[in-house]
């Protein structure tokens, strides 16, 4: 599976509970999602486990890309997982899970992402994921450090 996956990991100086309410909250969520230089424009909300949110990213040079993401577990506050897409009845883009475990004060978020195939990990690489994803991190850790 390690060929078809990404991790990402940061330890934020927040609670769980903190870290929490930035995933499940339809007011916060929206507001540091997405790299830096990226915004959100929702389409509709509606966090919770069976739930689903469907947004625009907006990238810095006005690119959109059409995103879904449905809630398949919800359990407060330790785990998170969803299928994303790029919200058409297509096959998913990857499954996601997020974790958020007490460690040093604050919480370790571990955000594991599984494609379909290893070509498809490989060119989400090759586009900057790993890098973007941190900068994704890095809004995440400003959101829940202001709570």
């Amino acid at each position: 599976m390690e060929d078809r996956s990404i991790t990402l990991t940061r330890v934020i100086q927040a609670s769980p509970e903190a870290v929490w309410k930035c995933w499940t909250d339809p007011a916060i969520l929206p507001e540091w999602f997405g790299p830096k230089g990226h915004s959100c424009k929702t389409k509709s909300i509606d966090l919770r486990q069976g739930g689903s949110w469907r947004f625009d990213m907006l990238g810095p040079k006005g690119e959109v890309w059409a995103n879904r993401h449905e809630f398949t577990l919800y359990d407060p506050p330790k785990r998170i997982e969803f299928v994303m897409s790029d919200d058409s009845d297509g096959d998913p883009h990857a499954w996601v899970t997020v974790t958020l475990e007490p460690e040093a004060g604050g919480t370790r978020v571990t955000q594991v992402m599984v494609f379909p195939d290893a070509a498809i990990r490989q060119a989400v690489v090759d586009f900057g994921a790993i890098e973007l994803g941190q900068t994704t991190l890095d809004k995440l850790a400003a959101m829940a450090e202001a709570l």
